[in-house]
């Protein structure tokens, strides 16, 4: 029977890591109370997008405006006070001057205008830190993003003391997509860059793509922004993170992804054509020709797809014959020519680059 083949050697492939991973918001808020109160009334529509200071709650102001009240009583109590020191320093003046009066007399009445004097400022701050209580009673947005459901219910009592959470704010755009690899193949990744087995990109940035739980591809790319470089004790994986623009918002927070990281290019890399790859389920194998020009299994290790081929981790040698056609004619130990015409091609046809 004649067959094609592919012969196996070295090429430069893609060296892609794949990894599950979560998405989680670029940025997150919690809105909280910081007063204590009853919930008049929600301002904003769950699930949708608020801007940064937009009203999203209001609580009842009558309270703290009382207690406003009383402060600002306390104010024209002390600015009077404080008036008449100054006025009886001002007839005390020339008296001393006459020793009408003693010094200390005197003195006592500049001391007792000073702290009519600081009294007054300390009813300001009191005024200040005041309106600024009740300001907070319409709760803002810290930051703008998506507004998730409210915590809280009109009617409800909220306590600054507790900081009752009211609701969350998400940034969606972009988004972040956190995984966790195995600090083993993290030292392995950094030993083959060292020794010159991998080499990275020109512009030192890592390429990662996405892809939904069920499969499909999620159409922009994104690149590794945080690498952590601690090993956390009780997994023992390293923390990367890569940032994905996300302008339609369809990537949401918590969604289970997977990620495949382009971490540059293996020059050692081998590669066979996909029809030439049988997959089941105890694994992947491929059909070669052996010394004896008969068909062998050789069971192989898959790394991803690149392209219309597969990345073959381990299981073939530089060298081996792969065989790429009639494959559902074929057993082991059969007799097969190699087509000539076809033996000439490599594993690859030529170096591929990570989307090939």
């Amino acid at each position: 029977m004649a067959v094609e083949t592919v012969t196996v050697r070295e090429v430069k492939v893609p060296n892609i890591i794949e990894l599950p991973g979560r998405v989680e918001p670029v940025r997150q808020a919690e809105v909280r109370a910081r007063v204590n109160g009853i919930v008049q009334k929600r301002l904003y529509e769950e699930g949708t997008d608020v801007k940064e200071g937009q009203p999203l709650f209001s609580i009842d102001p009558r309270e703290l405006r009382a207690s406003l009240a009383q402060v600002k009583a306390s104010l024209q109590r002390a600015e009077a006070t404080a008036a008449n020191a100054r006025a009886i320093v001002d007839r005390y003046r020339p008296l001393v001057a006459e020793q009408a009066i003693s010094g200390q007399e005197y003195d006592s009445a500049i001391a007792a205008s000073r702290e009519a004097d600081a009294n007054i400022a300390q009813i300001e701050a009191q005024i200040e830190a005041a309106n600024l209580q009740l300001g907070y009673t319409v709760v803002r947005a810290p930051i703008s993003g998506r507004a998730r459901r409210a915590q809280v219910t009109e009617g409800a009592l909220v306590s600054a003391s507790g900081a009752t959470l009211m609701t969350r704010i998400e940034q969606l755009d972009p988004v972040y997509v956190t995984v966790a690899q195995a600090s083993s193949d993290v030292l392995k990744v950094r030993r083959a860059i060292a020794d010159g087995t991998i080499d990275l990109d020109e512009n030192g940035k890592t390429k990662v793509q996405l892809y939904f739980g069920d499969g499909t591809p999620y159409s922009e790319s994104g690149y590794v922004d945080f690498l952590d470089f601690s090993v956390n004790e009780t997994t023992g994986t390293v923390n990367l993170r890569a940032e994905f623009p996300n302008p339609d918002q369809i990537l949401l927070p918590g969604e289970f992804v997977h990620a495949e990281f382009f971490v540059g290019t293996r020059l050692d890399g081998i590669s066979v054509p996909q029809r030439a790859v049988q997959v089941s389920a105890t694994g992947a194998s491929v059909f070669v020709i052996d010394g004896q020009g008969k068909v062998a299994v050789k069971p192989v290790e898959l790394g991803p797809m690149a392209g219309d081929h597969w990345i073959i981790n381990s299981g073939l040698a530089v060298g081996e014959k792969v065989i790429t056609s009639n494959l559902q004619k074929l057993r082991p130990g059969v007799s097969v020519k190699d087509n000539a015409a076809v033996a000439g091609q490599t594993s690859g046809g030529s170096d591929m680059k990570p989307g090939q």
